[in-house]
């Protein structure tokens, strides 16, 4: 029975998502059962979710053919996803119920955050490439209607671009897994790789596979070329669907690049080959053009997206440098910027929802307006660039010491140097925004918009995301061994 766990936390959000679409004519007029069912469907996955992760070790549930299995089980990896991705899901939902408040469609909103809850938490718990490729392809479907949700005709045209981006890219890992399949590829994960047959007389199909795996996963995780569903998608979305696309559902592509690279093909066939170079030159070029188109970026949510395209690219490049320093700094990027991009987002959302205003030249003095939201603004940039002692700077030293450590030619020098430009920029587009918000300067100040009142911070309901968000940003910063993975 307790390996059933492992489909409590799958199953729970799923019921709940299909309880709201069936009873959402009879709640369209009482929001307060909705939102409770949702919370309560977040609350108990996660916390099924950690349970699942304490009792059970794996789950059979079918088998398509002989070797074809959809498999469940648990490992370090898992447990620790398990309790980011359900924790993050559970607080940004309830920074959604005071945000959605008024929408006429919340509750569709509420179903179908729900819905792709289910499959998210299914992959983490995937115990093969074809059960995690059967969920990610299903999370695709259900998270593409939080993109499109306010239904406008840029919305729908940027729930179109990241449907067809994730599609093509998920079609890439197909015929990736496909080509290993007769190499062992579609046996269990384990870390080393699972690979049975002596690939080395078939480099073409080893490499071929390992490329349309990164270049694949790649694409829902923001990499070069396949990026621009990011900026694309996330100004459109309401804001509790950025901070999850950006926080959470880019970290699936991640995940999935774990899992076929460094647990299926296994990370020794890859180091010092041609497919490992090119991957460090995607993931730098990704750092650094995303940093810059930031930079530039007048729009506040579009800023934030091409920020995400830089950052999710610093645990691909601790990735690619196939080296355990790098590996564990990329593992711990993978849980700060989780809980630092999906607060930005959020008080993004709070400055919009607050004050009506997009772009970040019309912020000056918002500091003073929206003190508490500034504040977590300042603390999570600060972070995200790196600045000790938040979380930041240690995921960034580890990833910078392990390049350094890995002595591969050009790139144990040049990743670094990017990193710390990137950095630098990342600097240039975030922390302006909270010192003019702070100082506007007297010449701004007396030409401000003095439409904004003095306390207009949100309510509690969106306000206390934000405060967790940031102080869990804070802590692992000081105490970093706690994203540990043995």
């Amino acid at each position: 029975m307790n390996n059933y766990m492992l489909t409590i936390p799958i199953l729970i959000p799923v019921i709940c998502g299909i309880f709201l679409f069936a009873m959402q004519r009879r709640l369209s007029g009482n929001s307060r059962i909705a939102g409770t069912v949702m919370i309560s469907g977040l609350a108990i996955t996660a916390l099924s979710a950690v349970l699942a992760c304490m009792d059970s070790e794996s789950l059979l549930l079918w088998r398509m053919t002989d070797n074809i299995a959809i498999y469940f089980r648990k490992d370090e990896l898992s447990m620790l996803f398990a309790v980011l991705f359900g924790g993050i899901w559970l607080i940004t939902g309830i920074y959604a119920l005071s945000y959605m408040h008024g929408d006429r469609n919340r509750l569709g909103f509420y179903g179908w955050y729900l819905l792709a809850e289910g499959p998210l938490i299914a992959l983490i718990f995937a115990g093969n490439i074809v059960t995690f490729y059967m969920f990610f392809e299903l999370m695709t479907l259900m998270t593409f209607p939080l993109v499109m949700h306010d239904r406008t005709p840029e919305a729908i045209n940027a729930g179109l671009k990241y449907l067809f981006y994730s599609v093509a890219g998920a079609f890439m890992v197909l015929l990736g897994v496909f080509l290993l399949s007769g190499y062992g590829g579609l046996n269990e994960f384990t870390y080393g790789g699972i690979l049975t047959a002596d690939v080395s007389s078939h480099p073409g199909i080893l490499y071929g596979s390992a490329i349309l795996i990164i270049i694949g996963f790649g694409t829902k995780a923001g990499m070069f070329p396949m990026h621009s569903w990011l900026p694309a998608a996330h100004p459109e979305a309401p804001a509790p669907a950025s901070a999850v696309l950006s926080g959470i559902i880019t970290k699936s592509g991640v995940l999935g690049l774990i899992r076929g690279i460094y647990y299926c093909i296994g990370a020794d066939l890859l180091c010092g080959t041609v497919i490992q170079k090119l991957w460090l030159v995607l993931a730098l070029i990704t750092v650094f053009m995303g940093s810059m188109m930031a930079y530039r970026e007048k729009l506040l949510k579009k800023r934030l997206a091409y920020s995400t395209v830089s950052q999710i690219s610093y645990i691909l490049f601790g990735l690619a440098v196939m080296e355990p320093v790098a590996y564990q700094g990329a593992i711990m990027h993978i849980v700060f910027h989780a809980l630092i991009k999906t607060m930005l987002f959020m008080a993004a959302g709070a400055y919009i929802h607050q004050t009506g205003r997009v772009r970040t030249e019309e912020y000056s003095s918002i500091g003073r307006a929206m003190p508490v939201t500034t504040w977590c603004w300042t603390l999570c940039s600060i972070a995200l660039v790196g600045i000790p002692p938040l979380s930041g700077f240690v995921s960034k030293w580890y990833l910078a010491t392990g390049a350094m450590r890995s002595g591969i030619a050009i790139y144990s020098w040049l990743g670094p140097v990017i990193l710390l430009v990137s950095a630098l920029l990342t600097a240039g587009y975030l922390l302006p925004f909270a010192f003019k918000g702070f100082f506007p300067g007297e010449e701004q100040e007396q030409s401000a918009d003095r439409s904004v009142p003095a306390n207009t911070d949100p309510e509690l309901k969106m306000l206390i995301p934000m405060l967790i968000l940031t102080i869990l940003t804070v802590i692992l910063g000081i105490w970093p061994q706690l994203t540990e993975v043995l």
